[in-house]
């Protein structure tokens, strides 16, 4: 299979994901040597979760797959440009490539618009409309001076 095949796959998810009432139109497929190892289609509504975007499910699915939390190797194909979210999760997860169809603006023009959250992020935390508070840093502190005193750790 090619890009186009792959992307074709990730695109027949969205739209079933849509006929089936699962969320909005979006799918997403992981493959790694040639073979799909990860599927996802957004699941905000029949999960009542709204981190369930197609991107974020085929990435829990390849990572359970591989037993692994990193998708070395891999690309990720989405049937649109993913949103803050899963483009922060895309690169935690270090695939190798994401390959995307529409784009932000299509998903905008059909009422999926996340321009508001790029600008949010840009803004200083105490200028952001979620209001936000910071509390018990030093307390906070406690657990990640023992993650950085662990010599067992796995790095990421």
């Amino acid at each position: 299979m090619d890009d186009r095949a792959f992307m074709a796959e990730a695109i027949a998810l969205a739209e079933e994901g849509v006929r089936e009432g699962l969320g909005g139109p979006f799918g997403a497929v992981v493959v790694r040597k040639g073979k799909i190892i990860g599927r996802g289609q957004n699941r905000v509504l029949t999960d009542g979760d709204p981190t369930a975007h197609a991107e974020m499910v085929a990435i829990r699915d390849a990572c359970r797959r591989l037993g692994h939390f990193q998708l070395d190797g891999c690309t990720l194909y989405s049937s649109c440009e993913p949103c803050p979210m899963c483009l922060g999760a895309i690169y935690w997860a270090r695939p190798q490539r994401l390959v995307y169809a529409c784009t932000h603006e299509d998903a905008s023009a059909v009422g999926f618009d996340d321009s508001f959250i790029y600008q949010e992020m840009a803004l200083p935390v105490d200028k952001r409309s979620l209001t936000t508070q910071q509390l018990m840093r030093e307390e906070g502190l406690r657990p990640m001076r023992l993650w950085a005193e662990k010599e067992d750790k796995t790095e990421y």
